[in-house]
């Protein structure tokens, strides 16, 4: 069938969309997404309509159906602000409102006497959803008639195998199964993620695991599979992703733990794995992402992301806002894309390598204000405005924003980073540490991790403690030699130590990596005007100038 709408032609036969004479590039799941919504435009869609046929029943975040949504709008000249063609309904669902006109295609025609009367389902076999059966008519038209392969998987599209309990114990099988869903909820809360339902996970319990065979059936990308072992007072978990289309290992990791309260134990165990496969799930999009000749908003997004992820220097700071703003450009709705934009807005707000940060921290507001109008319950852009705020004398503020973020993702560890560095520019140093372990114990191989014990060595040298703010300021360094601000509070922390010769090749450290840092541009960077977080920034100032830091 072919849809005439405006100036586009939608032929579903073809899975083709033109704007004119024009094509338009559109992934095969927004192609579905628009489908269903304009074979459907004579009623208001649900989310959950949405999710049971383009989706296939899988879990998928707000964000994430947002972001499609505005990439489909895009794709026929809408907008989230406009509306002209996708209308959302608050509280109801979604409906495709414009005038659309019904044309059988020649290829539809054709089609169909060549494979007779056979319906969609007799192609696509009972296990296919509608969607996937377009494609298989699609496909038969250009093949001859042969049944169809499978779409190209979505990105970070994953399954999250039943683990195994090798321990053998009946009773602890409440307990493994219980990290195989907790995990599976809490990876769908990762950005852009499509993640296998756990009931249609746990039809693969105690099955031979073929998992080439399983990505082909689910149309995955990624395997994650584990067990838990019991052993004395010990409990180990080892988990493992995996290429589905290659069957290659991508990251592999071990817990081992003494057995304390199981259910506590089995929240950190998931946290944990969530955390760190969501910046190695970024990574490996990025490396195929760059593979891309023809890179779409997501491809661009991975890769900002990425980049970001390297460390604050003003380089990595520079390419990753090129790849979110060419995001941007082809999506200007996309939601992850405008929350990386304002996160390095305010990381180059925050790191003292230009003149601008007023206007950096501003830019970044507007962003993520604009990513929250379209995804309300995005949980990183309301941790991503709490640190704005933190840093424009907005501390209180800050704080609750975060802690919104928390209710949202009990995962997000970076917002109980954000939170110690509030309560550091309060004047309330002595609590920051608490907080920091607390995101340490949510993800302690955080790519974040270097900033979290650089904000407790701050409040370390703040409050005077300096062999403590020495110690956690070289963990800062040790993970992640990319930040400069680091080395130059060391230098304060150890010449008020005395250590004048360390002190200096602190300084020289930073200055390599910033060479534009000053004493006068640190001082007018205070973020609040409490008496006691002032009174901690004049004993940094005193250090970094023993230790030769520039004066400016």
């Amino acid at each position: 069938m072919r849809y005439r709408f405006e100036e586009y032609a939608f032929d579903t036969d073809l899975r083709e969309l033109h704007r004119g004479a024009d094509a338009v590039s559109v992934a095969p799941q927004v192609f579905d997404l628009l489908d269903y919504l304009i074979r459907n435009r004579d009623r208001v869609v649900s989310k959950d309509d949405l999710i049971n046929t383009v989706w296939n029943g899988r879990v998928v975040s707000d964000a994430a159906l947002t972001t499609r949504l505005n990439v489909a709008r895009s794709a026929i000249g809408d907008s989230g602000e406009k509306q002209r063609l996708i209308k959302t309904l608050p509280r109801k669902g979604f409906r495709f409102v414009g005038s659309v006109q019904e044309v059988q295609s020649p290829a539809d025609a054709a089609l169909r006497a060549d494979l007779g009367e056979r319906s969609l389902q007799d192609i696509a076999g009972p296990d296919r959803s509608h969607a996937a059966a377009q494609d298989g008519l699609a496909s038969a038209a250009h093949n001859g008639g042969t049944i169809p392969l499978s779409p190209a998987a979505p990105r970070l599209s994953i399954v999250v195998l039943p683990f195994a309990n090798f321990g053998g114990d009946p009773e602890q099988d409440y307990f493994v199964d219980g990290v195989t869903e907790s995990l599976t909820t809490d990876l769908s809360r990762i950005s852009g993620s499509f993640v296998i339902g756990r009931h249609t996970a746990f039809t693969y319990r105690s099955k031979a695991a073929d998992l080439k065979k399983i990505g082909r059936e689910l149309n995955v990308r990624y395997v994650l599979e584990g067990s838990v072992q019991r052993g004395g007072n010990r409990l180990r978990v080892n988990a493992q992703l995996v290429d589905a289309e290659t069957g290659n290992h991508l990251w592999a990791e071990r817990f081992e733990k003494p057995i304390a309260d199981l259910f506590d134990m089995q929240d950190e165990i998931v946290s944990r794995l969530a955390n760190t496969l969501n910046a190695q799930l970024i990574e490996v999009e990025a490396r195929q992402a760059e593979r891309s000749t023809h890179p779409d908003a997501m491809d661009l997004y991975f890769q900002g992301w990425a980049y970001a992820n390297n460390g604050s220097t003003e380089e990595y700071m520079r390419q990753a806002q090129a790849f979110f703003d060419r995001a941007l450009a082809l999506d200007p709705g996309n939601v992850e894309a405008l929350v990386g934009s304002a996160r390095v807005k305010a990381a180059i707000g925050a790191n003292l390598t230009r003149d601008d940060w007023i206007a950096q921290f501003a830019a970044a507001e507007a962003v993520i204000t604009r990513a929250l109008s379209h995804a309300p319950n995005h949980a990183r852009a309301h941790s991503v405005l709490g640190l704005v705020q933190a840093f424009t004398n907005r501390q209180v503020q800050g704080i609750a924003e975060c802690e919104r973020a928390l209710a949202l993702d009990r995962n997000l560890a970076d917002a109980h980073g954000f939170v110690g560095l509030a309560k550091f520019f309060l004047g309330r140093g002595e609590e920051t540490e608490a907080h920091i372990h607390e995101a340490l114990r949510l993800s302690p191989r955080d790519n974040n991790a270097y900033r979290w014990s650089m904000y407790v060595g701050l409040a370390k040298l703040y409050l005077g403690v300096d062999e403590e703010a020495v110690a956690w300021l070289r963990r800062s360094i040790e993970a992640n030699r990319n930040h400069p601000l680091p080395n130059f509070i060391l230098a304060a922390a150890l010449s008020l130590l005395g250590s004048l010769d360390e002190a200096r090749a602190a300084a020289q450290a930073g200055l390599v990596l910033n060479p534009t840092f000053t004493i006068r541009r640190y001082r007018a960077r205070a973020a609040s005007n409490y008496t006691a977080y002032l009174t901690g920034r004049e004993r940094a100032y005193e250090g970094m100038r023993i230790a030769g830091v520039p004066e400016g």
